[in-house]
């Protein structure tokens, strides 16, 4: 488990491209302490506002297909800037793969209580092959596809949760 300790560049890094801004998580990513769990934190806050404004399953779909596509360009570019290419103020690769496991989730509180846990242990934890990604593809698609990985898992567990545990259902 490799965990980023690089220091969050200054605010100013963030306005000097789009990439950057986004790539850090709007400025989420700048948190000295824990910064993948501030970028899941952000997802998490932001998401009832982004199905507000994408109503509607397809919308919200094609939101993120072009969000995740956009974020392989963007923590490439800033991972380049910043000469670390998972550098741990890059978020965006914990904001949109969360996105997508609270769009697939069952819904309620309880399980994005979960989904949030489980997401960030498995990011952590980067089991195979999302360690993979993250030691041998340094860019930006591997440091999107890692969080990928991770959101695979988390909603194979939720599914199992979902299935086993009995009186859960799909409520919260």
């Amino acid at each position: 488990m490799k965990i980023k300790k690089n220091p969050p560049p200054p605010w100013a890094f963030l306005f000097r491209s789009p990439h950057h801004f986004f790539a850090c998580g709007l400025g989420s990513g700048l948190s000295p302490w824990a910064s993948g769990t501030a970028g899941t934190l952000f997802a998490w806050l932001v998401y009832p506002l982004l199905r507000q404004l994408l109503p509607g399953d397809l919308p919200f779909a094609l939101f993120l297909a072009a969000a995740l596509a956009y974020g392989v360009l963007a923590c490439d570019r800033t991972g380049r800037a910043l000469g670390v290419a998972d550098h741990g103020a890059i978020v965006w690769d914990e904001i949109v793969p969360f996105w997508c496991v609270l769009f697939l989730a069952p819904a309620g509180l309880l399980w994005q209580c979960a989904a949030f846990f489980l997401f960030r242990f498995f990011d952590i934890i980067k089991p195979s092959p999302a360690r993979w990604f993250d030691l041998k593809m340094k860019n930006g698609f591997g440091v999107m596809m890692d969080d990928v990985v991770a959101a695979a898992y988390t909603l194979l567990a939720l599914q199992a949760a979902r299935l086993t545990l009995p009186g859960l259902g799909s409520g919260g």
